[in-house]
């Protein structure tokens, strides 16, 4: 029965990765940008914030530009800030 719990919680948290993954890659739009903010600013380590907000103005400044590559590059990064 142990083994059969441990075998479901590894397989739940294998389909949980793809998930997070699908996250990461959100649209260089308002949108995103606007909940990316929101989680940037819930960030406890003050040095990880700095530099999660470093990119999202990257970000911000790559949609002004319409640069959305460039603007997806730098929300990724702001997200594995957040990691």
């Amino acid at each position: 029965m142990l083994k059969l719990t441990i075998a479901a919680v590894v397989l739940a948290g294998a389909f949980a990765i793809p998930a997070t993954a699908e996250d990461m890659m959100a649209k260089c739009d308002e949108a995103s940008m606007m909940k990316l903010d929101k989680d940037v600013e819930g960030m406890k380590d003050m040095a990880m914030k700095d530099k999660a907000m470093k990119e999202v103005t990257m970000a911000k400044d790559s949609m002004k530009m319409n640069k959305m590559d460039d603007c997806m590059m730098h929300m990724d990064n702001a997200h594995k800030s957040m990691m």
